[in-house]
């Protein structure tokens, strides 16, 4: 019995060492650092090429002084800053040295705004409901104001933008020059 007694003593003082013997770590993941950006700097700037407090009917008027005065179109962009494809469409015709000095020599261009601060429904009705092509939608207007053409852009899309030919071609077919009488004179032979 002095054995048994003995043996369960060792037993409950080796149980009682071990147990308090520091066990290893599981192995967890090592905490990642992540850098806090200050609220201003940490949300991304949202895009302002429309303005949806802009008075449309007064811009267009001034415009329409401009394209008097300059001898050009008027191209009104119509969109908002929420349509991934109207900044698409003005990144393509401002970095593109070639449509934009086009775009630049033959047209004033306004960014109307279409978005749910100011949708121009009174405007967009006078210009024959242009929204009814998508977004971006594009309106020719001649030097008086009067509308010319309105554009689907969606003929002018390829793939993931836009087509640069297609875009010149727009531009050209409804420049101040393709619509004036006196480029079809056919001159007389000599």
């Amino acid at each position: 019995m002095k054995k048994i007694l003995f043996i369960a003593i060792i037993l409950a003082v080796y149980t009682t060492v071990s147990a308090q013997q520091a066990k290893p770590k599981p192995n967890l993941p090592k905490p990642m650092v992540v850098a806090v950006m200050p609220p201003d700097t940490a949300k991304k700037q949202a895009p302002t090429l429309y303005n949806p407090a802009a008075d449309a009917k007064a811009d267009i008027a001034a415009a329409v002084k401009t394209a008097q005065a300059q001898h050009k179109n008027i191209l009104l962009q119509i969109g908002g800053n929420w349509c991934s494809w109207c900044l698409k469409f003005n990144g393509l015709v401002t970095t593109d040295a070639e449509l934009n000095k086009y775009l630049n020599d033959n047209y004033v261009v306004l960014h109307t705004n279409y978005s749910k601060e100011n949708l121009n429904e009174k405007l967009l009705a006078e210009l024959g409901y242009p929204q009814r092509f998508g977004f971006p939608v594009f309106v020719v207007l001649d030097d008086k104001g009067s509308r010319l053409h309105t554009q689907n852009s969606s003929y002018l899309e390829e793939g993931k933008g836009y087509n640069k030919a297609k875009v010149m071609e727009f531009f050209q077919n409804w420049s101040p020059t393709a619509l004036d009488p006196k480029s079809y004179v056919e001159k007389a032979s000599k």
